[in-house]
């Protein structure tokens, strides 16, 4: 059985799963542009590199965000927190023990 999760941290991470969402499709549109835009490769080897980007992203929303419900909130938020998309200020807002156990499992992943 899951831990139990607490509604307070629950609330939090519904709003910043959703910051942190958006931080990542704008850090994949940052990264789709400087593969299109870059110098000095056909445009074969671009669109091959923009698809293996925008897999790997997709993989990464699928894991990270895709059916949030509270039996997976530790799970993807090390994950979501392993990528760098919450400041620390933000993961502070959880409880100390759910802190603790995102801190554990994102040294895991």
């Amino acid at each position: 059985m899951p831990p139990e999760i607490p509604e307070k941290d629950w609330k939090v991470f519904r709003e910043l799963r959703e910051v942190a969402l958006e931080r990542l499709c704008q850090r994949a549109l940052r990264d789709a542009k400087a593969v299109v835009e870059k110098p000095a490769t056909s445009q074969r080897e671009r669109f091959s590199e923009l698809f293996a980007l925008v897999e790997e992203r997709n993989e990464q929303i699928a894991r990270g965000f895709d059916d949030p419900k509270r039996s997976a909130m530790l799970l993807q938020l090390a994950f979501i927190h392993r990528l760098g998309l919450l400041e620390s200020q933000e993961l502070a807002r959880f409880s100390e023990g759910i802190r603790a156990r995102i801190e554990s499992l994102a040294k895991l992943m």
